[in-house]
């Protein structure tokens, strides 16, 4: 999958992982993407799906932070949560939201199976053990899309490994270093602008 990195990035990684900002990160970062994502959805369907999204990607919060404690790198730790995403977006049959081909679901899966295996996450159950005791909201289902799946914003290509599109555009595998300094401020949700995703 290609994903983008920057500074906000890391500033929301360390964020995350502190007391009381925290709290406002990640409902800043919940927001944000159910935000982008929805803008993707046909526009009499985006409210019937924000509640599941917004419960979706708060999960997803544990799941980046479980990645990170087990050595993954950033950009791999909140790529495994777009693969969930777009696991999600696929039961659904959501492929207007979808990031990569749904061919290409298998091999994101494989990619980073012996993480997924360990929380219990499939293609067919994408939170796994990150899932909220009380479930997901439901949201309507467009299986029709499946048969012949349209997918606008999905970029195919980018299975076999993490690339990162740095802020000058260039795109490298795997991500860059974290800085040895990083502002927490610059995280989403502390101060008032948005961040990227």
């Amino acid at each position: 999958m290609k994903i983008r990195q920057n500074v906000r990035h890391f500033a929301s990684r360390k964020a995350l992982e502190l007391p009381v900002v925290s709290d406002l990160v990640k409902e800043k970062l919940v927001d944000m993407h159910t935000d982008i994502f929805l803008q993707r959805a046909d526009t009499d369907q985006r409210e019937a799906r924000r509640d599941r999204l917004d419960a979706f990607f708060d999960a997803t919060m544990d799941t980046y932070l479980a990645a990170l404690q087990q050595g993954a790198p950033e950009a791999e730790a909140r790529e495994i949560t777009h693969v969930q995403a777009n696991f999600d977006f696929y039961n659904h049959g959501w492929t207007e939201m979808m990031e990569f081909p749904v061919d290409e679901l298998g091999d994101h899966y494989d990619r980073y199976e012996a993480f997924f295996e360990r929380h219990s996450i499939s293609i067919d159950d994408p939170l796994g053990e990150f899932a909220p005791s009380g479930g997901l909201p439901k949201a309507p289902s467009t299986p029709e899309k499946l048969d012949e799946p349209e997918h606008p914003y999905a970029e195919g290509g980018f299975a076999d490994d993490v690339y990162v599109e740095g802020p000058d555009g260039e795109v490298r595998v795997g991500g860059g270093d974290e800085p040895e300094e990083v502002d927490v401020s610059r995280a989403p949700g502390v101060d008032d602008e948005d961040g990227d995703r």
